[in-house]
């Protein structure tokens, strides 16, 4: 069975929250490098402004991102598509390279009660603390959240 295959009779609704998980191809490490971590920062922002999700609550680690957002106008699919091809664009262009920067697919969990929001919220903004790479979440460049 194909990746589309698992994913063929799944749907998303506007104004349904998101947990969402997308992973570099071969875990590249590429968001180590600061400028590249802004640039796909740069892009949840434009999806933001363009209506097409709210993006709640995000953290970027070296090799993925984590994200709650809330679907507007578009699909969730869509959605991904949106952020990881302008992403990609953005960021191979400063790398100067071309391929691919995503894996195919992504992970996708529907949230059902305002109180796993918070839970959700909180998984996602520790992320970097789980992994060792600060003490602290203040001490993390790469994340943010509509709640602060």
């Amino acid at each position: 069975m194909s990746y589309s295959d698992l994913r063929r009779g799944r749907w998303s609704e506007p104004g349904r929250e998101y947990l969402v998980t997308a992973v570099t191809h071969g875990r590249r490490p590429i968001f180590h490098d600061w400028q590249l971590a802004r640039l796909l920062t740069t892009t949840f922002r434009e999806c933001d402004a363009a209506q097409c999700a709210d993006w709640l609550t995000w953290v970027i680690m070296p090799d993925h991102f984590h994200a709650l957002l809330r679907l507007r106008q578009s699909g969730l699919a869509e959605v991904m598509q949106r952020v990881r091809g302008a992403s990609a664009r953005r960021i191979n262009r400063q790398m100067v390279r071309h391929g691919r920067l995503w894996q195919p697919n992504y992970h996708d969990h529907a949230l059902r009660a305002d109180q796993e929001r918070r839970e959700v919220a909180r998984y996602i903004v520790v992320n970097p603390v789980r992994a060792g790479l600060v003490d602290r979440i203040g001490d993390y460049p790469h994340w943010d959240a509509v709640w602060l």
